[in-house]
């Protein structure tokens, strides 16, 4: 199953709606990549408001997805952190350095426009 990318002017729009598994991970993790390259946009927001649980490979990805986006010139935003996440996050150790996080969509959208100047 592939995980829907919507593009808002300059952005990337993706609302995470399920418990990611390997594969989907790693798809989401080719599929964005590629939109980046095919639009040009400079800000990603990535809302994780309905992951309830979250594994070391998964937050691995998603800390890839970040860095492989700054190289390709995207600014990412990760929103709707729930506190079950945030926590296996610290108890794994995985710490997502230099990642901008917001509590909701709009809020994240707010700090892509302070971040990029727009």
């Amino acid at each position: 199953m592939r995980i829907p990318i919507l593009k808002l002017g300059n952005y990337l729009l993706i609302s995470i709606q399920m418990e990611l598994d390997d594969k989907t991970a790693i798809q989401f993790q080719e599929d964005l990549l590629q939109r980046i390259h095919e639009t040009g946009a400079t800000g990603v927001v990535v809302d994780l408001t309905s992951v309830d649980i979250i594994d070391s490979f998964i937050a691995k990805v998603l800390g890839e997805v970040v860095s492989m986006s700054d190289l390709m010139g995207a600014k990412v935003v990760l929103t709707g952190i729930q506190p079950a996440v945030a926590i296996t996050l610290i108890d794994l150790g995985i710490h997502l350095q230099n990642v901008q996080t917001a509590l909701d969509l709009e809020q994240g959208l707010m700090k892509l426009h302070q971040e990029l100047g727009e």
